[in-house]
């Protein structure tokens, strides 16, 4: 189906096509992959075919099942860095890009990981100083650490299943929903920022999460560094990986990048990026994150694991927490995801990364998200 266009481009099935062509219909721009040949990623294909996986309601399923029950566009599987399955659907081929949705926080997180120890910025200083403007709203003691963790104060409802919730207005803002712009609508977002006036806790009370900070986040990266994060994470992620394609990041009319939920990348290039991750920031010999910062991520104090126990995705994930933009199951098995069945899985006891584009016809389809990570950990756990 290509009969697309911003009004229905979220609808299922016509997603299965839209989310491989956003750079076709929203403002982007492009982070250009390395001039260098891409990093090798050997093929070594295994007939995993023959697992079978028990679903969230007790049936036994085959890969090839589970994938299309999941609405699966393409999944990839690493072990030991090789590529030992890869396929694709609708349409797409290892070519391609796809939204990623919030797997593009984990890019930013990683982003503020390797800024922070060349010392651009301390994560324990305030957003408003590299941001101003927001010391007058919810943002006033947010720190860039509770900015990364989704532990700030701000008030900001991300409920996909209301379409008229803060989220979508937000998205609305880089064209997403162009149902809710009216003249009286923020033109950027910063202006979106701006507006949020209200808090809903004490800083570091709760996890509540809320892409709105990591659109911050991306402010405060440009602020410290007088720099483009297309740039940055050209320089710092995207090239040292020696990608195969480019990336693609929607933009607000101004030029500001939708951090929260804007990349576009192939199951290829997550895949090098799920395996720097799993090698604890490494990749062929050149250390693109520090290790300390991984270790962060993965192994924290009790308080953030209680914070997310008592958080809507408490049984999501059990025993698990959220840190830097990273969803952490426990301190070896790492993933980072996106609405709609966009995933990551790093299982650093198997030595395995597995990388799913999906179209979910719901964003949040909690039952679908259920099968997705069973799939998932059968799959790391079985190769």
């Amino acid at each position: 189906m290509s009969d697309f266009n911003p009004k229905n481009w979220l609808n299922a099935p016509i997603n299965k096509t839209s989310f491989q062509k956003v750079e076709s219909l929203f403002e982007t721009i492009r982070l250009k992959r390395n001039p260098e040949e891409p990093s090798e990623l050997p093929l070594k294909l295994s007939a995993i075919d023959s697992i079978k996986i028990q679903d969230i309601e007790g049936r036994s399923q085959s890969l090839d099942e589970m994938l299309l029950s999941t609405h699966t566009d393409a999944f990839l599987v690493l072990k030991g860095g090789e590529i030992i399955f890869e396929e694709y659907f609708n349409g797409m081929k290892p070519e391609s890009v796809h939204l990623m949705n919030s797997i593009t926080k984990s890019f930013i997180g990683m982003l503020a990981g390797i800024l922070a120890s060349k010392g651009v910025f301390d994560i324990k200083d305030k957003v408003t100083k590299y941001v101003p403007e927001l010391g007058d709203g919810a943002f006033s003691d947010t720190t860039i650490q509770s900015a990364l963790d989704m532990s700030a104060a701000v008030r900001f409802e991300e409920n996909y299943d209301e379409p008229f919730c803060d989220f979508w207005k937000e998205a609305s803002v880089v064209g997403w929903r162009p149902d809710l712009v009216d003249e009286n609508s923020p033109k950027s977002l910063l202006d979106f920022a701006l507006s949020l006036k209200e808090k809903e806790q004490e800083e570091i009370a709760g996890y509540h999460y809320r892409s709105v900070l990591t659109n911050v986040m991306g402010m405060v990266i440009e602020r410290a560094t007088n720099k483009k994060i297309q740039d940055l994470l050209e320089e710092h992620i995207w090239h040292k990986l020696k990608t195969e394609q480019d990336a693609v990041l929607v933009v607000d009319r101004v030029g500001l990048p939708f951090t929260g939920a804007g990349m576009n990348a192939c199951a290829r290039d997550l895949a090098r990026f799920g395996q720097m991750i799993l090698n604890d920031g490494l990749h062929q010999g050149e250390q693109i994150v520090p290790k300390d910062w991984i270790d962060s991520t993965r192994m924290v104090e009790d308080a953030y694991r209680d914070r997310f126990a008592n958080s809507d995705h408490g049984e999501m994930l059990p025993g698990g927490h959220y840190k830097n933009y990273m969803w952490v199951a426990n301190p070896e098995e790492m993933m980072c995801i996106g609405i709609y069945g966009q995933t990551i899985h790093i299982n650093r006891n198997t030595g395995v990364v597995i990388v799913k584009f999906s179209s979910f016809p719901d964003p949040a389809d909690e039952l679908m998200f259920a099968n997705t990570f069973i799939l998932l950990s059968s799959v790391s756990i079985s190769v």
